[in-house]
């Protein structure tokens, strides 16, 4: 199997423009959206170069009503002194996801626990899904959660999504979204209510993924400064790389 990195990575958008040195992303369905409406540099670029692109991707989303930027940097590489100098200097936010893989039969064994059910979402418990998700995303604020209602339907009518959720005494309690491409099986927004966490849900959410595609490999990004990520690694996950992001959300 060909080495895993983070173009294998789902993201919902469109090639606005390309050139040599980065690729620009678009999604007119959720401009809200930041990770899917961003520049990806494909070198490390110098500060000027950075620059021009940062003006460039801002007067782009102005047009659209965006009040964001967001940039991606080369995979497995670290910003330079000046860059970082920049990006501290102008108040962007910026820090690396890290990427991890793990082989199904590699996932520790957990017994079944009677109050936690795992289901795949169907026609007849998509609305209780929807409002499971509408709860989830309102930390991103109202907007964004009324914006994802939507992307939540066309997902559900892809057929390389299934998305999954969880009941904790019969109550709606977690969910995750998987994305099945060829040998490869990704797991996206895996989310427990804070009322419901510490109680195994999330390791179960992961378990039906390993007993659902057996056969596959199972992918994921983690924030690299959020716990999650130790509990991947404990988990059996294995490390293979890192990738910087940076943002900056405009008042105006």
């Amino acid at each position: 199997m060909k080495k895993i990195m983070f173009r294998d990575i789902y993201t919902p958008g469109y090639v606005a423009f390309e050139n040599n040195e980065y690729k620009h992303i678009h999604y007119p369905e959720m401009l809200i959206r930041y990770d899917s409406n961003f520049i990806d540099f494909k070198t490390m670029p110098s500060l000027e170069k950075f620059k021009t692109a940062a003006n460039y991707l801002r007067e782009f989303h102005l047009k659209n009503g965006q009040q964001h930027v967001k940039f991606y940097l080369p995979e497995n590489e670290k910003p330079t002194k000046e860059l970082i100098n920049h990006f501290n200097d102008v108040a962007y936010e910026f820090g690396y996801n890290e990427l991890y893989v793990i082989k199904p039969s590699q996932f520790p064994s957990i017994d079944d626990h009677q109050d936690i059910q795992i289901v795949a979402v169907t026609d007849g418990n998509f609305d209780v899904f929807l409002q499971l998700q509408y709860q989830q995303d309102l930390e991103f604020g109202e907007e964004f959660a009324n914006q994802k209602v939507n992307m939540h339907k066309r997902n559900f009518r892809d057929p390389k999504f299934l998305q999954v959720m969880a009941y904790y005494q019969s109550n709606p309690a977690g969910s995750v979204d998987l994305i099945v491409s060829g040998d490869k099986v990704e797991i996206d927004g895996l989310n427990v209510l804070e009322t419901f966490q510490k109680k195994g849900i999330g390791s179960r959410l992961q378990k039906f993924v390993m007993d659902a595609f057996p056969d596959k490999t199972v992918i994921l990004v983690a924030d690299g400064a959020d716990t999650p990520k130790e509990m991947y690694k404990k988990q059996g996950y294995q490390y293979l790389g890192f990738k910087y992001e940076v943002q900056k959300v405009y008042d105006n």
